[in-house]
């Protein structure tokens, strides 16, 4: 036992500018504490029982934890040497209190979610990680009751509480005999959902791993692919599609007559549980357990030991302790259970959204102007595929009396043959109608003919000249042909090679989805994504799939 004197010369914690004396401290936390020690005492003293874990004893961790955590942080804990470890430990009952939880959660409602079928067994992935996190929780309950004792906190004796604790389930659900509601546009509503259920998952391919990373790739990329700060955006946009589904969908009688949009809710909030999970195992990682923030823990608390010189042995630090929670193991749960389930289940839901699309889907029709310079090259050929693929209908474009699948990059590409021809047909008759070559052109060299035509043609907007300056090849007019023909030939020759584009007013129609047909417009009225050089535009917030 440190004697009071000593203990006062310690730091203490401060609130604003007062400094509490450790005795007065130490008095609070115990007078504070007494169901957190109880339940974690309880927690610690069931260590051989199997799935001793349990919501009622989960929950009363958490309230308990949070509460005491608080007050800790009120006083500075987290920066003071003697409370430090105590707060971190306290932390810890609350995170994986908080984890575990979630966790019952998605194991108590995997039959009422309807999952569809993925490749790894995801019942016993769940059980998997609760027995991690349960082992945690083990680990950190043992190493709280030592802590405590050092800071000479009373520990309560551990009551039965079985009964307190215990959660005992009977089988069966209740029956669902409320009246249902209807809704008046059920396609437009389901639409709805489903597209915001597809732009969410796009989104989302973005901010997961692509594929399955290790731990150890995961130890370096933390802070891009996983990181705590996009999970956390994604759960928050997650439980947003959820409440949508719940305002919109829930207990009507669409929901009775279309059995996948259950199925989908399903989808959807497990996806929103495992992102929870996986955003506190991030949080903890980056937070507590990476590798760096172990460096700089044993680095402070050496230096504190350092500067004591004399540190009594209830307050020495064994520079050697190990972590609270091993970082690999953490890492691998977060990557093999979280974000593995998470974009299994999305890939999924995908397909199912994509069915039910074709179900209530909306024709239209809307006419539009092509590229207005390069037609259906790459950039907006390969947009406008996305945006249809992207939605899971057929959509088709007509220019003139060729039918085009507006699916297929290489079909938009084929109507190029038609816009080509189209602008070098409206090109002659410009220059006719503007009579910009004389009918003999006299000893002019064909160049100063052609270049004569284009500036011009561009300079009313009819032209869009990419090569400056312009090189065009030297030739004396042809007797033996036409002139307006052989400049006309020439442009087109400076088209082909890309130094000039011919602008067209040309329209193409499109038909399908309503949906699809929105966001075409939508694309068109943003220039196909570029600009008249065929530079890469910003596209509004609504089309940003399309750069995923």
């Amino acid at each position: 036992m440190v004697c009071s004197e000593s203990r006062h010369l310690k730091k203490a914690t401060l609130v604003g500018s007062i400094t509490i004396p450790y005795d007065d401290f130490e008095k609070l936390i115990a007078d504070r504490s007494g169901r957190y020690f109880r339940a974690v005492g309880y927690l610690a003293s069931h260590c051989n029982n199997k799935r001793f874990l349990t919501r009622p004893l989960l929950g009363e961790l958490l309230s308990q934890a949070t509460q005491i955590e608080e007050l800790l942080d009120s006083y500075g804990a987290r920066n003071n040497f003697r409370w430090a470890r105590f707060r971190s430990l306290t932390a810890a009952i609350k995170l994986f209190s908080n984890v575990s939880y979630e966790l019952f959660h998605i194991q108590h409602s995997i039959a009422a979610y309807r999952l569809l079928d993925v490749k790894q067994d995801f019942s016993k992935g769940t059980e998997g990680a609760l027995n991690f996190t349960e082992s945690i929780l083990l680990e950190v309950a043992n190493g709280l009751l030592t802590e405590a004792k050092k800071l000479h906190l009373p520990i309560p004796e551990v009551l039965d509480q079985e009964s307190f604790f215990a959660e005992k389930l009977p089988d069966g659900r209740l029956p669902h005999d409320l009246a249902r509601r209807k809704i008046e546009a059920v396609s437009q509503t389901v639409s709805l959902l489903a597209t915001a259920f597809l732009n969410l998952a796009t989104e989302s391919r973005k901010e997961l791993p692509d594929k399955k990373i290790g731990p150890k790739a995961a130890l370096c990329e933390l802070t891009g692919p996983i990181s705590e700060e996009k999970l956390r955006s994604l759960e928050l946009r997650f439980h947003n599609l959820q409440s949508l589904y719940d305002t919109y969908v829930s207990t009507t009688e669409t929901e009775v007559f279309d059995n996948d949009l259950p199925i989908l809710r399903g989808h959807i909030s497990v996806v929103l549980h495992l992102l929870r999970t996986a955003r506190d195992f991030a949080h903890y990682y980056e937070r507590h357990a990476s590798p760096a923030v172990q460096e700089s823990i044993t680095a402070q608390e050496a230096g504190h030991d350092h500067e004591l010189h004399a540190t009594p042995v209830d307050q020495q630090t064994d520079h050697k302790r190990k972590p609270l929670v091993n970082p690999e193991a953490l890492l691998e749960t977060l990557v093999d259970y979280c974000i593995s389930f998470t974009s299994q289940f999305l890939t999924r839901a995908e397909l199912l959204c994509r069915e039910m699309l074709k179900r209530y889907i909306e024709i239209g029709t809307i006419e539009v102007s092509v590229p207005q310079y390069r037609g259906f090259h790459v950039r907006p050929s390969t947009l406008i595929s996305k945006l249809v693929l992207h939605y899971g209908s057929e959509v088709k474009m007509k220019l003139g009396e060729e039918v085009y699948d507006a699916a297929s990059p290489l079909e938009l590409f084929r109507a190029n043959e038609q816009i080509n021809a189209h602008k070098r047909r409206s090109l002659a008759q410009e220059i006719i109608c503007l009579d910009l070559v004389a009918s003999g052109g006299g000893d002019k060299d064909l160049r100063m003919i052609v270049r004569a035509v284009i500036v011009t043609l561009a300079e009313r907007g009819k032209i869009i000249i990419y090569e400056q300056p312009l090189k065009i090849e030297e030739k004396p007019p042809q007797p033996d042909a036409k002139l307006i023909e052989q400049v006309t030939d020439e442009i087109a020759k400076l088209q082909a090679t890309g130094k000039i584009d011919i602008g067209t007013d040309i329209q193409a129609v499109f038909t399908g989805d309503k949906r699809v047909l929105e966001d075409i417009e939508l694309l068109v009225e943003n220039g196909y994504g570029e600009d008249n050089f065929g530079n890469n535009i910003s596209l509004p917030k609504q089309l940003t799939y399309l750069r995923q």
